[in-house]
C-alpha cells in the first residue's frame, strides 16, 4: 500500500496532549502550547489536556505519565527544556519511557532547523517516539520551532503514525 493510501486510511480525529516544559510561564503564558493547542482543533483534533511544567526530570515524567493515564491521548506534544543548558532535561526525561524511538524526527527537524537558523540549529535538540499506543513529540519551546516541526512534520503525519500504532 502505498503511503498516500495509508494516510487516506489515517484517522482524522485524534486525541492531543500539549505539555510545555517552563519555569518561567505560566499556562495563560504559554505561547507555544496555546499554538499547538489552537493548530491541533484547526485540524480537527480535541486537545484533551494542556500543562506548563517545570524543567525538572520527575515533573516532566510524571506529566507525562499522569496525561497518558488520565486522558488516554493518541499523541503528546511537548514543548520547551530542549536545549543544551544544565537546567534543559525534556529529552532525558521522557526518552527513558518511550517503547520505540522515532529517530527520523531528530534528524528531519535539524535539517529543516538548518534551513531557518543555519549552524544555530546544531543546539536545538528534538525527538518523538512511542509509548504504549501514544505518539510523543519532543521540541523547541520557541514559537518559531513549534510551527516548523508540528507543520512540516508532525501534524502531516500524525494520523498515519497513530495508524500504525493502532494496526499491530
Amino acid at each position: 500500500m502505498s503511503t498516500i493510501e495509508h494516510k487516506s486510511k489515517a484517522p482524522k480525529n485524534l486525541k492531543i496532549s500539549v505539555i510545555s516544559v517552563s519555569t518561567t510561564r505560566t499556562l495563560e503564558e504559554d505561547k507555544s502550547g496555546h499554538w499547538i493547542a489552537t493548530l491541533a482543533r484547526k485540524e480537527g483534533h480535541a486537545v484533551v489536556s494542556h500543562e506548563v511544567v517545570p524543567d525538572q526530570t520527575y515533573a516532566i515524567s510524571e506529566a507525562l505519565r499522569s496525561c497518558m493515564e488520565k486522558s488516554l491521548p493518541h499523541a503528546v506534544l511537548v514543548t520547551g527544556g530542549t536545549g543544551i543548558s544544565e537546567k534543559d532535561v525534556t529529552i532525558e526525561a521522557i526518552k527513558p519511557l518511550l517503547d520505540k524511538e522515532l529517530t527520523a524526527f531528530a534528524a528531519l527537524f535539524a535539517q529543516l532547523s538548518f534551513e531557518e537558523i543555519d549552524s544555530a540549529a546544531l543546539m536545538s535538540r528534538a525527538m518523538a517516539g512511542i509509548k504504549g499506543k501514544t505518539a510523543v513529540f519532543c521540541m523547541p519551546g520557541s514559537l518559531k520551532a513549534c510551527k516548523l516541526a508540528c507543520k512540516a512534520l508532525i501534524f502531516p503525519e500524525l494520523g498515519h503514525i497513530v495508524k500504525h500504532v493502532y494496526s499491530g
